[in-house]
């Protein structure tokens, strides 16, 4: 099977062209190997896969062609120890850091504004 549609199927990414797209730009590798979206995977291999500042550990356990539900996709790989951990640590780090992470995007409010004028008007 090909390593973008069991991506998806895994629940890895919610569209196979997601999925093609992170194989393509290198975002997942296979016994710490680049690959295409096209290689074949089989069960036992290992993988690689990075997704925002979170990379998961994993060997594969079934090949499903179909996406299926949530339950069904967690049986199609088993995620090493050490990745889980780290993800888990990463996960903690940033509900610590939770009001930097909160701030707000895009233009000020009114009041914001009002703040940002009497800043720049003291020095």
């Amino acid at each position: 099977m090909r390593i973008d549609k069991w991506l998806w199927a895994a629940r890895f990414y919610k569209t196979r062209a997601l999925a093609q797209a992170a194989v393509a730009a290198g975002k997942v590798r296979v016994h710490g190997e680049r690959v295409k979206p096209a290689k074949e995977v089989r069960v036992g291999d290992a993988l690689a896969i990075r997704s925002g500042e979170y990379e998961w550990q994993i060997t594969i356990r079934e090949i499903c062609a179909r996406r299926g539900p949530a339950a069904t996709a967690l049986a199609l790989y088993e995620e090493s120890e050490d990745s889980r951990a780290r993800r888990a640590a990463q996960i903690a780090e940033r509900r610590a850091q939770g009001s930097v992470m909160r701030e707000r995007k895009g233009r000020p409010t009114k009041r914001e504004r009002r703040q940002i004028i009497r800043f720049r008007a003291r020095g």
